[in-house]
């Protein structure tokens, strides 16, 4: 980057964790630009007023430092609109870490117009997908934004180099950061993410003590629960018949989940960058939420909509993977998934037990079961049989005319 292009001003997306710290200094020291700091609450259950007390000790003053509680916009306005889609990325992964990425970069972008900030920057490296996530996101809101990543302009090549800077600068290092950790842990309200190390051979197990918030199924209890959700349009709106927010409701399946040993996710998984890469994903609340959603959709969505919407899951789960919530196409398709929640509404009773959330019951105003129609008593005239006959002939045409071919031909 040359002098003429050096940022001023960079608005950083920081944890207050080592490797953020390290870059913070490193913008100072590299491009001698003002830092401001943006630390998002995302429901990762950490302590964020030590990021605060961090910003302020390398030299940021109060007023750039950013600390923002996310939850209720993250599970309203990202989390919620993606599992009306009962979005899967390749089948099994619930976005969780995807999801996170369009919300922190979209208030990067709006810090970096309020502070008259001329560049963005995030602690991603340049093997993972989350760059991809964050830049592609700013740049669809900002296309004259600068971002800056400095995992793919530092020569800080290994964790010992980054330990030298750190203490170079009088940046305090854990005592546990200098080993090696064992794995690496994202986490939001959704999902926790670990990989790396430990878990770095697929060909073997990975041990318990990577569990965040799930017990092992083994330590679930040995009685089941059952837990009812309420939805309106799709998205959850109570559990138990208690009204709750997005978050709060999120936050409480959760913890039944986890107390069930629900959720957990040991795949490999095929990164945008072209590498695959394995993570141990747990995803209590999710899991549940994804199960309950899909059981009132049961009774409520009509087939040629339900049909449709399984045919364009892949394609959406797959954009909100590969960084593009901020797309056209995701948009294009976030209209006809919620056309088709309108009458997604009722309640599901599900049962919790030894790492399985199963629906057991599912009743709405809504619904489209006619029980007089698949009833095996008599239905009082509500379904003719005989009617199955001609549109089961009418179905066999071209399969007889092909038979007939075939067998006039030889085939």
């Amino acid at each position: 980057m040359t002098a003429s292009s050096a940022p001023k001003k960079v608005v950083l997306a920081y944890s207050g964790g080592l490797d953020t710290s390290i870059i913070l200094k490193w913008l100072q020291t590299e491009y001698g630009c003002e830092v401001v700091t943006f630390t998002a609450d995302l429901g990762q259950g950490e302590e964020l007023e030590p990021a605060r007390r961090k910003a302020e000790m390398l030299g940021i003053a109060p007023e750039n430092i950013h600390i923002e509680d996310l939850r209720e916009e993250f599970v309203r306005d990202f989390v919620f609109p993606m599992f009306r889609a009962n979005a899967l990325y390749e089948g099994l992964y619930l976005l969780g870490t995807s999801i996170a990425r369009p919300l922190i970069s979209k208030r990067l972008v709006e810090i970096a117009a309020a502070t008259g900030a001329d560049a963005v920057s995030h602690g991603a490296t340049g093997k993972g997908n989350d760059q991809v996530r964050f830049e592609l996101s700013a740049y669809a809101l900002n296309p004259d934004i600068k971002v800056i990543a400095p995992w793919r302009e530092w020569d800080l090549s290994s964790r010992t180099k980054l330990l030298e800077f750190a203490e170079l600068n009088q940046i305090p290092i854990a005592k546990d950061k200098r080993g090696e950790a064992p794995f690496s842990v994202d986490a939001n309200l959704l999902h926790t993410s670990s990989e790396g190390r430990v878990l770095e051979d697929p060909g073997v197990e990975a041990p318990d003590y990577v569990l965040q918030r799930v017990v092992p199924v083994e330590q679930a209890p040995d009685a089941p629960e059952m837990v009812e959700i309420t939805f309106e349009r799709g998205d959850a709106v109570a559990i138990n018949g208690e009204a709750m927010s997005p978050a709060t409701i999120l936050t409480r399946l959760n913890e039944l989940g986890g107390k069930h040993g629900i959720g957990v996710l040991d795949l490999v998984e095929n990164r945008f960058v072209g590498m695959k890469s394995r993570g141990v994903y747990e995803t209590p609340g999710g899991t549940i939420l994804l199960e309950a959603h899909r059981g009132i959709e049961q009774i409520t969505l009509d087939a040629g909509a339900g049909h449709l919407k399984d045919q364009v899951m892949p394609r959406y789960a797959e954009l909100i993977y590969n960084g593009f919530w901020f797309s056209p196409e995701r948009e294009m398709l976030q209209a006809l998934i919620d056309k088709s929640q309108e009458h997604v509404t009722g309640t599901v009773r599900v049962k919790l037990y030894k790492g399985a959330a199963r629906v057991v019951a599912r009743w709405s105003d809504h619904s489209l079961y006619s029980e007089a129609h698949v009833t095996f008593e008599d239905d009082a005239g509500a379904y003719d049989q005989k009617d199955a006959a001609g549109f089961i002939r009418l179905n066999a045409l071209r399969l007889k005319l092909l038979a007939a071919r075939n067998r006039r031909l030889g085939g």
